[in-house]
């Protein structure tokens, strides 16, 4: 309701903008300068797509064109910045996210621009440059996908995703290629420092392959033997990590029912951002201005020729 009363129409979304884009003044978007003039238009219903304020460079080597839209990831968009907004409202604060589906319902839109929305706005989700993980760490995995029945080969038709938390800190998603102590180790050592206090597994007998090879074995690597049903020894267990692999599960089973395998690592991206942020009180404000900075993404490379398969959503048997 505050997104709604606070941005009511497109001049008073593009000025918020604007004030996130360049805090320190208007700038050309190609050169540079601060000589520009600004352009007021009327938008009418079968001009959407039309930012109202557009500038005007006047450099005379430039003379470029643009909005606070030029060049971020709203480029383009036929979509008025209003529904942008509380597009971002309802993803940001749902925690267990929301579908495309739901989103068309809410927005009063097709369910392919709701679908591309939603892939936009977890662009601007992704962390980058992120500091490594410290203090007590929890590693796990878990396995997503359709049933696979009999006990051979049983996880043949499941991804892997790799879960590394750190106690009162950051989490961190990740869709891995397979379990194998060549991959852990390499996913370990991007995203875990050394000096870490410790490090705590279960019993996949890849780990301990994994830690010499991530320099973090001996008395920094515990383990706790899930197959004994021991799940916690003091303060030795990964129930941290596992809290957060139980509401993206949930998210799966009740959002999504489906999603695609080119696409999981932007659905991680998505719950680890909400995840690491679930306290944070301006959590709109900080992702319209991740936005503001986010290049173009063109429906053609969303939906370019995908790898892999779409899974359905895990029962409960499947865990």
């Amino acid at each position: 309701m505050e997104v709604t009363k606070a941005f009511a129409t497109e001049e008073q979304c593009l000025a918020y903008l604007e004030a996130k884009r360049w805090p320190d003044g208007i700038r050309c978007v190609a050169c540079g300068s601060k000589n520009i003039s600004r352009i007021t238009r009327k938008v009418t219903k079968k001009t959407d797509n039309k930012r109202a304020q557009l500038y005007q460079c006047l450099e005379p080597s430039c003379k470029q064109q643009f909005s606070a839209t030029t060049g971020t990831i709203f480029n383009g968009s036929h979509l008025p910045i209003d529904k942008w907004f509380m597009a971002v409202a309802l993803l940001v604060d749902a925690k267990k996210s929301m579908s495309a589906l739901q989103l068309k319902r809410h927005l009063d839109c097709n369910y392919r621009t709701a679908w591309y929305l939603a892939h936009r706005i977890r662009e601007a989700m992704v962390d980058s440059n992120v500091p490594k993980l410290m203090g007590v760490v929890e590693v796990d995995e878990t396995y997503i996908g359709g049933k696979q029945r009999g006990q051979r080969r049983k996880k043949l038709n499941k991804e892997v995703v790799l879960g590394i938390r750190e106690r009162g800190g950051d989490l961190r998603l990740k869709h891995v290629e397979d379990s194998t102590a060549e991959t852990l180790s390499r996913e370990i050592k991007s995203h875990v420092d050394p000096k870490v206090k410790m490090i705590v597994t279960d019993e996949l007998t890849a780990y301990p392959s994994v830690m010499i090879g991530a320099g973090m074995h001996g008395s920094k690597h515990e383990t706790i033997k899930h197959k004994d049903r021991i799940y916690v020894r003091g303060d030795i267990h990964t129930n941290t990590v596992e809290l957060a692999f139980s509401v993206w599960k949930r998210g799966i089973t009740g959002s999504f029912h489906q999603v695609s395998i080119k696409h999981l690592q932007r659905y991680l991206h998505e719950f680890g951002y909400r995840f690491n942020r679930r306290e944070t009180k301006d959590l709109f404000e900080q992702t319209i201005g991740r936005m503001v900075g986010v290049k173009k993404m063109p429906y053609s490379k969303l939906v370019e020729q995908q790898e892999g398969h779409a899974f359905r959503a895990p029962r409960a048997e499947d865990f």
